[in-house]
């Protein structure tokens, strides 16, 4: 059976915890920060799991991050 190919997008959006959970960086975080409050930055510069309904989608993208 031939290797599979990593998705590289998703690589590089996506960090794999030790418990398989998949990590990701939170949107509106890049600029337009000013009327953003100091608590809501903050909290955007957290990582936020991904949904459920995307699990099965990302294991198939990143084979061996899993």
């Amino acid at each position: 059976m031939p290797k599979l190919k990593t998705h590289k997008g998703a690589q590089k959006r996506f960090k794999v915890t030790a418990k398989k959970k998949f990590l990701h960086a939170r949107a509106n975080k890049s600029h337009i920060l000013t009327k953003k409050s100091s608590k809501r930055k903050r909290r955007l510069g957290k990582s936020v799991e991904a949904s459920p309904a995307d699990r099965k989608a990302l294991k198939t993208m990143l084979p061996y991050d899993i």
